[in-house]
Formats: structure tokens, sequence, C-alpha cells
């Protein structure tokens, strides 16, 4: 496993650059660091599945202001907006209720809600998603995928494993809003980076199989935790740094 550490953080200190964010390299990242707004940024990251230079030219073709318009004025500029499993209305839908939202509530503060009870990051993540569908008073399968379902609970009100949804999109903007480096934008500071969960996508499930980190067959959130513990031997109090590397290589297919 020391090899496979030494590659990891060779990896890790090759991509900590913002040269690795560009249109020959895309990522949905490239268009959510031009923004402040928390609301805009995890727009970029629930859009952020696909191919990734088509999610780019995606993100680039929206009008992210919109989030500050009367909702008639986001009902006609989105009305021929589709994305994949999202047609038009399950996109002015989710801006509409970001709109909503934003205007009275911090993303953060929702979040920290659910979090702070036991540092939980699916407890922050499930107080967000009920809170997103609350407001959003709406449902389509598209929207559902869009924003995702909450987490079913067992006879102690306890979270636990649904489906073969790992939350990747959600997991990859904690990582954008909690880390801090020249990648990751580090604007949410009472989410401690120890507590988060690896971002799984497929590249980075068939490269940590492949590099013995991960041995479960399944993709799934059970298979991003297990991952997680993993990558804390290697690093305690950030484990999910190794993502964007273990991302790329898959990515790349760098062999080793």
């Amino acid at each position: 496993m020391q090899d496979i550490k030494k590659l990891l953080d060779s990896e890790v200190c090759t991509r900590n650059s913002d040269c690795e964010l560009s249109y020959e390299k895309p990522d949905p990242l490239l268009v959510a660091s031009r923004y402040k707004d928390e609301y805009t940024i995890l727009l970029c990251a629930l859009f952020g599945y696909g191919k990734a230079s088509l999610i780019v030219k995606f993100l680039d073709s929206l009008n992210f202001e919109l989030l500050d318009e009367k909702e008639e004025v986001i009902e006609k500029e989105l009305d021929k907006f589709y994305y994949r499993f999202q047609n038009s209305t399950d996109v002015k839908t989710i801006f509409k209720t970001f709109r909503r939202l934003k205007q009275t509530n911090s993303l953060n503060d929702i979040f920290l809600q659910g979090y702070k009870k036991e540092n939980s990051i699916l407890e922050g993540l499930d107080t967000l998603i009920k809170k997103i569908h609350e407001i959003s008073n709406y449902n389509s399968q598209g929207f559902t995928f869009l924003v995702s379902s909450p987490f079913k609970r067992d006879k102690n009100l306890q979270i636990k494993q649904i489906g073969n949804a790992p939350y990747k999109r959600w997991n990859m903007f904690l990582r954008w809003m909690v880390r801090d480096d020249n990648l990751d934008l580090g604007l949410w500071k009472k989410v401690d980076k120890k507590d988060l969960i690896i971002p799984l996508d497929t590249h980075t499930f068939k490269v940590s199989q492949k590099l013995g980190l991960l041995q479960r067959k399944t993709y799934d959130l059970k298979s991003a935790i297990l991952l997680t513990q993993k990558l804390k031997e290697f690093d305690n109090q950030d484990p999910i740094k190794y993502d964007f590397a273990l991302y790329r290589i898959g990515q790349e297919k760098i062999a080793w």
C-alpha cells in the first residue's frame, strides 16, 4: 500500500493546480470555480453527470443570474433548455426552487442543521435534499434524478443504505465547498474535511478496485464510504484530497 500512497501523493501534488481545469481537460468545476454563489455552484454539481465536455457546454449555456430574477423571467428564458434526463420543466423548476430558497436560506445553514448533530455528512445531505423537495413541491423522474431522493431510515430513524446511489454529485459539491486548495473552493468553513465522503464516479470506482483500495464490486454509497475509510489510512484528516487524482488516473487511463 505504500507504493499506492506514493503514487497518489504524487498525483495530488501534480493535479493541485488550476491548470487542471481547462476546456482541453473539462470538468464541471471549471465553470463552478468562476462563482462564489453556493446555489450556482450546486447547480454546476447537480448537472455534473455524463460526458465532461458536454457538461461544461451545458453549464456554459446557462444564465445563473436568473436565480435573482422573477419566476416569470426564469420560465421564459429557460423554456427550451434541457439536459439529458431533465426536460425544460425540470430545469425551470430547479432554478425557481433555488431562487425561492436563496431569498431566505443559506444552503450552508440548511446543511449544518443536519450535519452538526453528529458531524454526519449524510444527515446534512438528507436535510438539504428534503428541503429542496419541500420547496419545489414538484415530482418527476428527471427532477428526482437531478436532486436525488432523501435517505430512507430504519426503525431507529437512522439513515440506512438505499439502492445504488453513491450520491456522487452531492459529495462532489461538498468537496468543492469544504476543501480549500488550488482546485477546491473552500467557501464553507464549519464543515470538517475529515468528515467528507469521496464523490465516487465510475472512473474512481474502477481505478480504486484496480489499485486494491476497494474490494466491493457494487457501485453504491457503501462503496464510497468504504473507499473513504481506506483513504483515511493515507491521510486521516483529509482523505478526499485523493479524489481528483483518482478521477484523473481513471479518466486519462494512466498506466502504473
